[in-house]
């Protein structure tokens, strides 16, 4: 598919739904924590859904290679991965879903930053920079009055995922100017296989990996390998592929919002005329960043 310029509705669909999958998969991985040690969870993660990623990949017969002069930004790449997930996972042990969301989601704001930069097509302009004011804001009236009960150690987890959103950003840069002649599944490829060798190794020295699992663990986990990596990772490394970098990742910013959704439908937690108004306030916001510019 040809590159454009702006988000359509192809784009725009499917952003929405990776969206919900992240604003879910925070509380999941909180959920998995009870069952295996955080980095331990994040590099088996990798490890699983490499497979069905490869398979993937050779089946619709998409180009993979190492001696394409890719191999060392997309090992960077894979550093990157291990860094953003492995803090990621680890804040969760010491803070709550809502405050890793309202910190993680800040990403967006680091990306647009760093393309201004890195990008000459993806300059700030007044309609990215009022826009992800805009929805930032209205991350911040969702979760002001609604960021759970945390301990005296929340704000160790707030840095860790303040710091993974970074390498994020990091991520989103190094595969829109460095790696962008590669393939979304060789992309994802490097990323699973450095962080599955690289956290699976570390874990052991860390703590004991497995903790209580169960069941309902096990099944939350598969179902984090299949949707959430082998899928949503690979359908958001091919919208990269195709929508301005700033564009893609302006949608992150509906996660958290996605995160208090689900807390309200499955922990019954309040869901108040704040959330309503901060929906509103986000998604006008990424409307904003994705408006052109009349004279651009």
């Amino acid at each position: 598919m040809a590159k454009k310029s702006h988000i359509d509705l192809l784009g725009g669909s499917l952003l929405v739904g990776f969206s919900v999958l992240l604003g879910l998969n925070q509380a999941l991985v909180k959920v998995v924590n009870q069952g295996f040690a955080p980095i331990f969870q994040s590099g088996l993660r990798s490890a699983l859904a490499f497979l069905p990623v490869l398979v993937f990949a050779l089946l619709m017969k998409r180009r993979l290679s190492i001696s394409d002069g890719s191999l060392g930004w997309g090992s960077l790449n894979g550093i990157f991965f291990c860094l953003e997930f492995g803090f990621l996972f680890v804040a969760l042990d010491y803070t709550t879903v809502a405050r890793v969301s309202l910190f993680f989601y800040v990403m967006p704001v680091w990306v647009a930053i760093g393309a201004h930069f890195l990008i000459p097509e993806e300059p700030m302009n007044r309609n990215k920079g009022a826009g992800l004011l805009l929805a930032i804001g209205g991350i911040g009236i969702a979760l002001s009055t609604n960021l759970g009960e945390a301990g005296p150690q929340a704000w160790i987890g707030d840095l860790m995922a303040l710091i993974a959103g970074v390498f994020w950003a990091g991520i989103a840069l190094l595969t829109k100017t460095k790696l962008s002649g590669i393939t979304a599944e060789m992309n994802l490829l490097y990323q699973l296989a450095i962080s599955a060798i690289v956290l699976c190794a570390l874990a052991p020295f860390i703590e004991p990996v497995i903790r209580e699992p169960s069941t309902l663990i096990y099944a939350v986990f598969a179902f984090q390998v299949i949707a959430i990596v082998a899928i949503g990772f690979l359908a958001w490394f091919w919208l990269l592929s195709i929508y301005p970098v700033s564009n893609v990742s302006s949608f992150g910013l509906l996660s958290p919002i996605f995160g208090v959704y689900f807390g309200w439908l499955i922990f019954d937690d309040d869901l108040t005329l704040g959330f309503i108004a901060a929906l509103i306030a986000a998604g006008a916001g990424i409307v904003l960043v994705n408006k052109p510019m009349k004279n651009s």
